[in-house]
């Protein structure tokens, strides 16, 4: 069992940035890959970047390559994800998950966390 907390979302003009963090327990957390995906109302669920359990495999969703980074700290049991020159589009609820591979399919995640919420205004 994998527990995750999201924790770092706010409101923010377009153009800045914001630190979102994943906390993880359990023992074994660091051993999953741990991905972030997101929610704006009315839509569904999508991908927006994922880290291999060693950190050195990571993807990202078009829409946010170039301005999101995506990083851990397995001493920590913590996952960031860095997001800048953040747009409108981009406001959502974000949520952390914990799986297997570095995939874009959410199905392939096991554990999800609570979701924080990023607000951006324009």
């Amino acid at each position: 069992q994998v527990l995750l907390v999201e924790s770092g979302g706010g409101s923010v003009q377009a153009g800045g940035s914001l630190r979102l963090s994943c906390a993880a327990s359990g023992r074994t957390s660091s051993r999953y890959a741990m991905g972030w995906f997101r929610q704006a109302p009315g839509k569904e669920r999508e991908f927006v970047a994922a880290i291999r359990s060693s950190g050195g495999t990571t993807l990202f969703a078009d829409s946010v390559k170039g301005r999101f980074t995506i990083s851990r700290d397995n001493a920590k049991n913590t996952v960031y994800l860095q997001m800048n020159s953040l747009k409108p589009e981009d406001t959502a609820v974000y949520y952390c998950a914990a799986g297997g591979v570095v995939v874009a399919r959410s199905e392939m995640y096991d554990y999800w966390g609570q979701g924080t919420q990023v607000t951006v205004s324009s």
